[in-house]
């Protein structure tokens, strides 16, 4: 069965220029990463729920951010392990200092037996369009290019 999550990209325009918020997960697996492993905000749906309701979840769980307003449906997107993102854009500038994310349990050192906690995600920031393509995972950034070319269409 696939795995499917969901996940919502926050844009803004910052002096006339669509400018979008990703993500950079934590704990130490990506401490040292950059390049290529942020993200969209997102997270896995249950069994029965509806993505665009994941999406908002996972929002505000791994941001703190509420997510209300015109969301733009965006075509998902499979990731190499198989894993189906559905994406929606919302219109919402918010400042990354105010991000809070929720935390996940992990044994770290590995086989030492000890469990520490490590927020989901570390960092937030605004990149434009070029510049959070070559940021975020590869398979997420046609999801860029559908928004661009849907705020094209829109004038």
């Amino acid at each position: 069965m696939t795995k499917k999550s969901a996940g919502i990209l926050l844009y803004r325009f910052h002096n006339k220029v669509p400018e979008v918020l990703i993500v950079h997960p934590g704990g130490p697996f990506w401490a040292k990463k950059d390049l290529g492993s942020w993200s969209i905000p997102k997270g896995e749906l249950g069994p029965d729920e509806i993505p665009l309701d994941a999406a908002k979840r996972e929002l505000e769980e791994e941001t703190g951010i509420e997510a209300a307003g015109d969301f733009i449906e965006l075509t998902p997107v499979k990731q190499k392990s198989g894993k189906l993102v559905y994406a929606w854009a919302l219109h919402k500038d918010i400042d990354p200092a105010i991000i809070r994310s929720n935390n996940f349990e992990m044994e770290w050192p590995p086989k030492s037996g000890n469990k520490k906690a490590f927020p989901e995600i570390d960092a937030a920031a605004w990149f434009n369009m070029d510049e959070a393509k070559k940021k975020m995972i590869n398979e997420q950034a046609p999801l860029i290019d559908e928004l661009k070319a849907k705020l094209d269409a829109m004038g």
